[in-house]
């Protein structure tokens, strides 16, 4: 697992961390990994992968046109975005 540290919280943010740890009957640090988990990866969010399957379910197509998607399909692992990548997006 990665380490992250985060400086120059405001103690306003800190006490709140704190007091809304020991509510929920857990260490800070583990109230904090929760909240950054449930705001970087919503459970709710769309997963493109089972939204595709969907969307082939409801077109009911052929396994014959179920391989040509799949053999059309990029299958090297993802890449991170760098940085220089974002800023010629823009």
């Amino acid at each position: 697992m990665a380490i992250l540290t985060v400086r120059n919280v405001p103690d306003e943010v800190h006490r709140a961390l704190r007091i809304r740890a020991r509510a929920n009957g857990k260490s800070m640090e583990a109230e904090v990994r929760e909240i950054l988990q449930a705001a970087a990866i919503p459970p709710d969010r769309v997963k493109l992968g089972s939204l595709l399957a969907d969307i082939g379910q409801e077109a009911k197509l052929t396994a014959k046109e179920e391989g040509a998607f799949d053999s059309l399909r990029d299958k090297s692992p993802a890449r991170t975005r760098s940085k220089s990548d974002s800023m010629r997006s823009n």
